[in-house]
């Protein structure tokens, strides 16, 4: 059976070293979705040989954000599975089997020289300016491995062409191909060596990972030649880049970790997305995508081959999209039941009113963790302090070189005028336009008195929904309080 008639069986196989932020994300997201389109699995794999750089909790976060993401895995370290264990570490046989099996081929052999010897050789190189290669210094008669050096595979220098998934068909020269190490003085495995071997062991149809491993390919087709190994399908996701496109995205440009994101109220869906839409597309203008057209129209083969961009404004545009998407009682509900407290000064408000309010500002939710600035003062009357720095220092440009006393008068008439109103929405916009009319003026300067005295705030949602929910008592007391600031 070629692997293309193999059953589709992709794999997730991060090190825990730290969080995951959007680019391992990518790559479990499109691995899942080849999985999941083909009816086959998707497995997680804990790669955790490098001990000397592991994070304590770093699998369980790893889990956890897979978990958040709705990114559920048929096989891993806390499911189990046929090919079981799922952590390296607990596979330390294999990789021994695995390497006798080069020994005896005469395919690898023990390294003679120290990290100190290997090192002062590649300056060596450096100084000449030629490239360092391993097997160019292989020692004619090594010794025997006795785990307490390390085991190097002896490569077998030769051309290749492949076929990448996503990059298309590539192909070295043999100059590229070197001697690396299988197995560390630790005991423990290589990157090199155990993926290829775990691979192999637990059928992976589809290698998907980042970019920085495609310089290595060649020396693991060498390997999976001298291990008697049928390649797997290979695709290389490329870089995820910062906002300005210029360079790999880091944590300094926003690569977050993903329940950072998860806790500040980005929904799962609006994040998978977004996270699918970094360097892929289905050909359309579609930007909205639900899981299940994700898994349906998904391809690697329209992954693109230059990096993606990350705008974190883009990804604020579409949660917002999904929360709207939700509508006011769904939203109610995820904000009830999270145990995130999105509602700040209005988490003990009455559950009527706390969707009154859902419905003012759910057209300008970005994300939940905003709720509180966007709804204070809908629970709590704003201070005087901030009511008068904004009258003083407006930053509505009409209004900049108003004297105190017209904004006041102004905001007596209106106070004035709503007096008469039935505080439903439609009789307020109704009021407020024939307001407009009596005192011949404008909106732009009669309404961000009436916010600023409302809310402490420059902007608001619709005036006539903020009016209406805080009521009629409640918004001309405010108003009042206003007047006597501007009086003074």
């Amino acid at each position: 059976m070629s692997s293309s008639e193999k059953p589709v069986r992709t794999r997730f196989a991060p090190s825990p070293t730290g969080f995951l932020h959007v680019g391992g994300i990518r790559t479990a997201l499109f691995g899942w979705l080849v999985a999941h389109q083909a009816g086959g699995q998707f497995i997680l794999r804990l790669e955790d040989t490098d001990k000397a750089r592991e994070v304590a909790g770093a699998d369980e976060h790893i889990i956890k954000s897979l978990r958040a993401l709705g990114l559920d895995y048929d096989e891993g370290p806390d499911k189990g599975g046929p090919y079981a264990p799922y952590r390296q570490s607990q596979r330390l046989d294999s990789y021994k089997a695995w390497a006798q099996k080069l020994i005896d081929a005469g395919r690898a052999y023990g390294d003679p020289l120290s990290p100190a010897e290997v090192q002062a050789l590649r300056d060596r190189a450096r100084a000449a300016k030629k490239p360092f290669l391993y097997r160019d210094y292989r020692p004619a008669n090594p010794p025997a491995w006795d785990g307490a050096r390390p085991l190097r595979f002896k490569s077998e220098p030769k051309a290749y062409k492949w076929h990448d998934e996503v990059m298309g068909d590539l192909s070295t020269g043999p100059e590229v191909i070197d001697d690396f190490i299988l197995i560390k003085s630790d005991g423990y495995p290589t990157y090199n060596f155990a993926h290829i071997v775990d691979d192999a062991e637990m059928k992976i149809s589809h290698v998907i990972r980042g970019q920085e491993f495609l310089a290595s390919v060649p020396n693991y087709l060498n390997l999976y030649e001298a291990l008697g190994l049928e390649r797997p399908r290979l695709a290389t996701m490329p870089h995820i880049l910062g906002p300005d496109g210029n360079k790999k995205l880091s944590k300094r440009d926003g690569a977050k970790d993903v329940l950072d994101y998860i806790r500040d109220g980005y929904l799962p869906d609006a994040l998978v997305n977004f996270i699918a839409s970094l360097g892929w597309n289905d050909g359309s203008e579609q930007e909205i995508f639900s899981r299940e057209e994700l898994i349906k129209k998904f391809s690697l083969s329209h992954v693109q081959k230059s990096g993606a961009r990350f705008d974190e404004r883009r990804l604020e545009w579409m949660n917002g999209h999904y929360i709207r998407q939700m509508g006011v009682e769904q939203l109610s509900d995820l904000l009830n039941k999270s145990p995130n407290d999105y509602w700040g000064k209005g988490k003990s408000a009455e559950p009527t009113y706390k969707k009154a309010v859902l419905a003012q500002v759910i057209d300008r939710l970005k994300y939940l963790s905003e709720l509180p600035q966007l709804t204070g003062f809908f629970f709590t009357k704003p201070s005087n302090q901030s009511v008068r720095q904004l009258y003083e220092a407006p930053e509505d440009r009409l209004l900049k070189d108003m004297p105190k006393g017209q904004m006041g008068s102004l905001l007596k008439a209106a106070s004035q005028k709503l007096h008469t109103s039935q505080f439903d929405p439609d009789n307020l916009q109704a009021c407020l336009n024939s307001l407009l009319e009596e005192l011949e003026t404008k909106p732009g300067v009669l309404f961000p008195i009436i916010r600023i005295a409302l809310s402490g705030a420059q902007s608001t949602p619709s005036l006539p929904g903020v009016l209406s929910v805080l009521g009629k008592s409640e918004s001309l007391a405010r108003m009042a309080s206003a007047e006597k600031i501007l009086e003074s």
